[in-house]
């Protein structure tokens, strides 16, 4: 037995539950700290704060009050944010698809505050929901295990949409096989999100998924109409137009490469390089695009494709943010439920992602070293490693 094995097997339920506990309660006392800064309850603010959800919050305004093309219009855009907050924060870009709008008009009827609330507990609220029912256990200690995550956190202290992501990946998963309808409908409600689901028809094509691949083309297809109907075609056409300079702004560091949990992002931050940065990421996406067809073909267990699907993701897009590795504990959750379960040195990595993941941008800034990028990278081949293990087993048995 290796060190690495021996640590790992410190990782016992019993210890694990006490360590959550612990950062939990850590990072419970670290966000109060915070809110109470950013809202003044400490001391005066010099400079005026907000967060990501503002982009979404303001973009709802516009679309409630007839205008939904304005959130493609940056200078428009930005004066609702300020608007809603107050003048001089930081402009929050809104590269969403007028899908997205639709939920953002109705957030927009409530007050700032309460609309913040209320979209960040109702999905964190559904994410916690999905990985009990993934990891099939909804004691406590599965409970704080998953809050404790550090990605949650910083998640709902920057107002993004992480949770949604990822509940909708893991439902559409966790459904496939009982609910192939229900799982397509969620998956195709990726489409929010849209560079989110490059993989998903490869998969539920690739494993002869057929009725869950067909309701996720209605489903992505109803809600683009429904946003059509409601929004106009002025207001898809500014999307496409804004979407197309998108890139410009993700190149030039509009979102900071240390918060990248991409091949394309690590590259930028360690070489700089935009041209070598595009050839890694492009040789990774079609690595990942190969990865999923070899294992969904096979038709591997639910865990391990799902594992698959969910980690292959974030490695094949070339924008993904630190926040969005809430869909590597989507991942996480399935390779708990595998066969052959976590080795002990596999539940150290994880362990060591958890704990890296308490301040990746920081970490990255200091160091330039890729913490969300390695964390990603890290997920992946551990549920790389359970799949060819069931392939290799399963050939065993038939041989």
């Amino acid at each position: 037995m290796t060190m690495f094995d021996r640590l790992g097997a410190l990782l016992d339920r019993r210890r694990v539950l006490a360590y959550a506990a612990i950062l939990l309660a850590a990072e419970i006392a670290v966000s109060g700290y915070f809110v109470a800064a950013s809202h003044v309850l400490l001391w005066p603010n010099t400079t005026p704060v907000t967060t990501d959800f503002v982009s979404f919050y303001a973009a709802g305004t516009l679309a409630k009050d007839g205008t939904p093309q304005l959130a493609y219009h940056k200078e428009e855009h930005f004066r609702a944010e300020q608007r809603v907050r107050e003048p001089g924060i930081e402009y929050n870009y809104f590269y969403y698809p007028p899908i997205f709008l639709l939920l953002c008009a109705l957030l927009a009827r409530l007050p700032y505050i309460a609309a913040f609330l209320v979209f960040e507990g109702l999905t964190a609220t559904l994410y916690l929901w999905v990985m009990t029912r993934i990891l099939d256990d909804a004691s406590w200690a599965a409970i704080v295990a998953v809050v404790a995550f550090p990605v949650v956190f910083w998640n709902f202290g920057w107002g993004q949409n992480g949770f949604l992501t990822a509940a909708l990946f893991g439902a559409g998963t966790l459904l496939l096989e009982r609910r192939p309808i229900l799982a397509g409908v969620c998956f195709g409600a990726v489409c929010y999100k849209p560079h989110f689901g490059l993989l998903i028809p490869i998969a539920l094509a690739s494993g002869r998924h057929w009725r869950a691949f067909a309701a996720a083309a209605v489903s992505s297809t109803g809600l683009a109409m429904l946003s059509l109907a409601a929004f106009g075609v002025a207001t898809w056409r500014d999307f496409l137009s804004s979407a197309l300079v998108s890139p410009t702004t993700y190149e030039t560091g509009g979102a900071k490469f240390t918060a990248f949990a991409t091949p394309f992002g690590a590259t930028m931050l360690v070489a700089g390089n935009l041209t070598l940065a595009y050839a890694i990421q492009a040789v990774v996406t079609l690595a990942m695009i190969g990865l999923v067809i070899s294992i969904w073909r096979r038709r591997s267990s639910l865990p391990a494709c799902a594992a698959i699907l969910a980690s292959a993701t974030l490695v094949a897009l070339p924008l993904a943010l630190f926040y969005d590795l809430l869909l590597a504990g989507v991942a996480a959750a399935w390779l708990h439920r595998s066969e052959s379960g976590l080795l002990p040195a596999e539940r150290l990595v994880l362990a060591a992602c958890y704990l890296g993941l308490l301040d990746p941008v920081e970490i990255a800034r200091h160091t330039h070293v890729p913490v969300a990028a390695i964390a990603a990278l890290a997920v992946l081949a551990i549920a790389v490693r359970h799949a060819f293990h069931e392939a290799g087993t399963l050939r065993n048995r038939t041989a």
